[in-house]
């Protein structure tokens, strides 16, 4: 189905009618080389009020300047090639060219072009659970046409479902935006895993728990797999009593480390698998992939209230007997974002509410992490070396990124089975 028209007048607008309220420019004064800006929406500010009592969402918008298109030696209009991005001449990526990027297809082509790959990811099984706020009333059907967009497999009431943590959660629309790219790319990544979207009452930090809770029984029914949390908030007293909520047998959690400096738990929580995010680097002319470098927006450090986990023994001198973040990265820059729908109009979207679910994704499909988390993050930190990201480390952490035989930014080595690029 050829996707609505609605793009090319909604983003050079930034999208402000569909999404709600969004800061004017990014808080963080990040614009974009492409030739755009970065866009943040009001889940995604933390204000005072909400600290210790509220999550926000980890995601940017990406809004391309006019005229982007054609000086890519394309055009808005131009057909789509089935399989690849909505409009033509936009170098955003798709399932494929991620799977691409990040070695998860076979065969893996040269330069890994948004608008020429079609070779989607495969596999996954059991269960993914996604955890988010209030209610998303078009999932199934957004998800249907993202599917039907990048030739992945249609969702089903038997592979996708929608789940209340209680009574049905109000509507919010820059939530709704979250759930989208959450389920769409965990999706993306493992086609074949059974995508659960638990929907909380509200962003408060009580309703997300109790959110979990029923993710852990969901994915428990299904014989194990992972829970996603992209949201998150700035450490708190107390936090380590809940703790608890992510210590499942047989689940492996992925949580956003945030999209600005310092820490968020439950990022910081020695329970789960803290995901910070890097930035790809593609030929402004052909869209061939060139690298991949550390995205300087993204969260981390050493946690204020949460101790070092045995796994992290390695790196003891780095943090001083303090849990660090993040643990692992993914691409979570907006300039280099994705692809999303959500009704009624597609998106490019980053921050590391993206690379959350691209793990639980990846890692679902490749059925590479165990269930007992720390014991598989021993084994990561014990073989980590020095790191193969270009520029930079993959995260603020000077260190906590790199590796050995692991592609510890992007995802590749041995959860995936793919070893070192």
């Amino acid at each position: 189905m050829r996707p609505l028209r609605l793009f090319a007048i909604v983003l050079p607008v930034a999208g402000v009618a569909a999404l709600g309220t969004f800061a004017a420019t990014d808080a963080y004064g990040e614009f974009a080389s492409r030739g755009g800006h970065v866009e943040t929406p009001e889940s995604s500010i933390e204000q005072p009020e909400h600290h210790g009592v509220r999550a926000h969402t980890n995601y940017k918008m990406f809004v391309p300047n006019a005229g982007m298109a054609g000086a890519q030696n394309s055009s808005l209009e131009a057909p789509a090639q089935a399989g690849g991005p909505p409009y033509a001449g936009y170098f955003y990526e798709t399932p494929a060219s991620l799977g691409c990027v990040y070695q998860l297809v076979s065969p893996v082509v040269g330069g890994c072009s948004p608008n020429t790959v079609t070779v989607n990811p495969s596999g996954g099984s059991r269960a993914i659970a996604i955890v988010d706020a209030y209610h998303y009333p078009t999932a199934m059907s957004d998800l249907s046409l993202f599917s039907a967009q990048f030739g992945l497999p249609a969702p089903t009431n038997a592979n996708f479902q929608v789940v209340y943590a209680g009574r049905q959660p109000p509507v919010d629309a820059n939530w709704n935006i979250e759930e989208a790219l959450d389920i769409e790319w965990a999706h993306a990544m493992a086609p074949n895993a059974k995508i659960y979207l638990v929907e909380a009452a509200s962003s408060n930090f009580t309703d997300l728990l109790r959110a979990v809770s029923v993710a852990n029984s969901l994915v428990s029914s299904a014989g194990g797999g992972e829970v996603s949390i992209s949201w998150g908030g700035s450490e708190f007293s107390g936090e380590t009593s809940y703790d608890s909520y992510f210590a499942q047998s047989g689940i492996v959690y992925f949580a956003s480390s945030g999209d600005s400096p310092g820490v968020n738990w439950p990022s910081t929580s020695p329970n789960v698998v803290s995901v910070g995010g890097t930035s790809l680097s593609r030929n402004p002319t052909t869209g061939n992939f060139q690298g991949e470098v550390a995205w300087q927006s993204g969260g981390g450090g050493p946690s204020i209230y949460e101790t070092l986990p045995r796994y992290q023994s390695s790196i003891s001198a780095i943090v001083q007997n303090q849990r660090g973040t993040p643990d692992v990265a993914a691409d979570a820059d907006p300039s280099t974002g994705m692809w999303v729908y959500a009704y009624p109009d597609w998106y490019i979207l980053g921050g590391t509410s993206v690379a959350a679910p691209v793990w639980a994704g990846i890692v679902n499909a490749a059925g590479g992490f165990s269930a007992a988390t720390q014991s598989e993050l021993a084994t990561v930190y014990a073989n980590r070396g020095t790191t193969d990201i270009s520029a930079g480390t993959c995260g603020p952490n000077q260190g906590y990124m790199a590796k050995g035989g692991w592609d510890f930014c992007t995802g590749l080595g041995s959860p995936v089975g793919k070893g070192g690029k």
